[in-house]
This record gives C-alpha cells, structure tokens and sequence, in this order.
C-alpha cells in the first residue's frame, strides 16, 4: 500500500511540474512581451525593478491604477517598484512635474490616487500651477511655500529630464506599459489585456530573479 501512495505522489509531482513549465511556457519573447536590444540600466542594487510608464490623463493608465495598487503592495522585498511618468505632450509634461514635485515633497504615495480620482472621476484637469498647489496644500497638508520651493527645483527639473530619457530608451509610444529591470516591455495589446499585464510582470520577475541568484 505504501509503495502504491509513493507511486501516485511521484506522479503527482511531476504533474505540477509539467503544469508549471506549461505555465512559464506561454509567456514568449515578441508575444507577450518585448525584449530590448540595448536594455535600459537600473540600479544594481540585487533587486528586480520594476517601472510604470503612465499619464495621469490616460483613462487607461486609471484603470490599471486598481489593478496594480493591491499588486505593488504585496510585491516582496528583492522587487523594486517605480512610476516614470511619460512626457508625450505639453498636458504630460505638467502631470509629470506634479508626480515629481508630490515626490520630492514625500506625499506621492498618500495622493497618488487621488490625482488620478481628481482628474478622471471629478474631472479636475490640474494643469495649471495653481491647480497643483491647492490641491496638495488640500489633500496633504503641503504648505503652499514649500510646493513652490519643489516645483522650481533643480531636484524636480533633474528627474524630469532622466525620466523623459527612460521613456524614451524604452522606445514605447503609448501607456500604460511595465518595464522590467530595464529589459522587458509589458503593454495590455501584447499581454492580452491589462488584467494579464501583472501575471506577465510576475514571471519575468521570477526569470529576472532567478538570474540574480545564478540560478
């Protein structure tokens, strides 16, 4: 009886092997995402990165915000998560510096959200400066001196301009897109939807991880 329950336990653990290469199978180069020819740098730091390409006035890049917000969340500690706002237009370039300037502040992850709510929900356009200003001075307690301060700052102009040449090295001509370590590029036509974007991102997380270790 023992050597019978061996048998069938061996035959299920190949089972789940086969199931598993079936699973890592279906993700290809060119079909599900794209590899670039000359990969982009990240830190080297011994984590995976991750980076989202997005628009805060794309009605896309606000609907993947509900998918992705509970993923980043739960993403382990060897995985590095980054938003690079994309600057296809004068609108993306004055979201841009409102992403970076809510950053250098340290309120980027408590308003996030809310500016893509703001723009796409209550239809605010927050363009404008002054738009910008009240609302982190509303909806974060920033002080009004201190949005000025960032928002004319070398610190902000800088990471605009290394953010612009990352969309740019990406070579992808809309969003949202995932970009990992620097090399793979997710967007939902290629994934199959935007649902199938993080199952994508996961396993070349896994591919990514895996050749860290040597694996």
């Amino acid at each position: 009886m023992l050597s019978q329950v061996t048998k069938w336990m061996a035959a299920a653990v190949l089972l789940i092997s086969a199931s598993a290469s079936a699973q890592a199978a279906e993700y290809e180069a060119g079909k599900e995402y794209k590899v670039l020819a000359e990969p982009v740098p990240v830190l080297a730091d011994g984590k995976v990165h991750v980076e989202e390409a997005f628009w805060y006035g794309c009605p896309h890049c606000f609907h993947l915000e509900d998918i992705i917000t509970p993923w980043k969340k739960n993403l382990p500690a060897d995985v590095a998560f980054e938003g690079v706002p994309a600057m296809f237009g004068r609108a993306w370039v004055s979201h841009a510096q409102f992403y970076y300037v809510a950053d250098v502040l340290g309120v980027l992850d408590q308003v996030h959200g809310d500016i893509f709510k703001a723009i796409h929900v209550e239809r605010q356009r927050l363009l404008d400066r002054d738009d910008q200003r009240d609302f982190l001075v509303a909806k974060a307690g920033v002080k009004a001196a201190d949005f000025d301060k960032a928002y004319e700052s070398f610190t902000v102009k800088s990471r605009m301009k290394q953010g612009d040449q990352r969309i740019r090295a990406f070579q992808i001509s809309g969003v949202p897109a995932l970009i990992v370590q620097g090399k793979y590029i997710i967007d939902a036509t290629s994934a199959g939807g935007q649902d199938k974007m993080l199952n994508v991102a996961d396993y070349l997380i896994a591919k990514e991880r895996a050749a860290l270790s040597g694996k």
